[in-house]
């Protein structure tokens, strides 16, 4: 064996060993990613998808199909998906169970203040009421770059809210942490724009209600 090959088959080994190094740590990484810390629960990424205090929109008996939505409430694409989601919920009542999660996008100036408000309207029971009244009226308050902090006491009223009680429930700091609990959540989801959803933990490509409604379907009939 020549001096040459010799340096040559060490560097091969050299390369081959950092190679081997470099994956290794990768599924190191991966799997402590894949354990979520969210809520200290130390929970997979797909129990990720839905906690026990997500907020449930609709209740199926059985359980047996979940739909996670990831949402922002500013966000126009979420108030297209709004209606059909909406109508959805309506055909597949007490089949499907429905989950409404958290999802501000910092670029939303009033997307935190729009979640804030309805996770304290949620303390009054009345998250649904605050929910569709936010996609209802997006057109006037959304893709603003001043603060809509006055509209939203608005609703509040319109929704006939104990003004002391939202005030200071929206303005607890306990009121952001959990909205951005669901938010973090959904970043070790690989979610990256809203909305997003999720079918019993999978995501399917969904481009319109016909294609949503397939997937639900796929799941009920397993």
């Amino acid at each position: 064996m020549t001096k040459n090959l010799k340096i040559s088959l060490g560097l091969v080994a050299i390369v081959l060993a950092v190679v081997a190094a470099l994956l290794a740590a990768n599924r190191s990484t991966d799997s402590a990613s894949s354990g979520d810390g969210a809520g200290g629960e130390g929970s997979t990424g797909s129990s990720a998808v839905v906690r026990a205090d997500s907020h449930r929109l609709s209740t199926a008996k059985d359980g047996k199909v979940t739909v996670v939505e990831f949402l922002d409430l500013e966000c126009e694409a979420c108030r297209a998906a709004f209606p059909i989601v909406e109508q959805l919920r309506e055909e597949y009542e007490g089949r499907v169970t429905f989950v409404m999660r958290y999802f501000p996008v910092p670029s939303h100036r009033n997307a935190m203040r729009a979640a804030t408000a309805v996770e304290a309207a949620a303390a009054q029971g009345k998250l649904e009421g605050m929910y569709k009244k936010m996609y209802e009226t997006q057109e006037s308050w959304g893709d603003q770059q001043v603060s809509h902090e006055e509209t939203f006491r608005g609703f509040a009223r319109e929704l006939g809210l104990d003004m002391e009680a939202f005030e200071k429930a929206w303005k607890d700091p306990a009121t952001a942490e959990r909205v951005e609990k669901d938010r973090k959540d959904g970043i070790s989801l690989g979610v990256q724009g809203t909305p997003t959803f999720f079918i019993n933990g999978e995501r399917p490509q969904i481009t319109d209600y016909d294609s949503f409604k397939a997937a639900i379907e796929a799941e009920l009939a397993k």
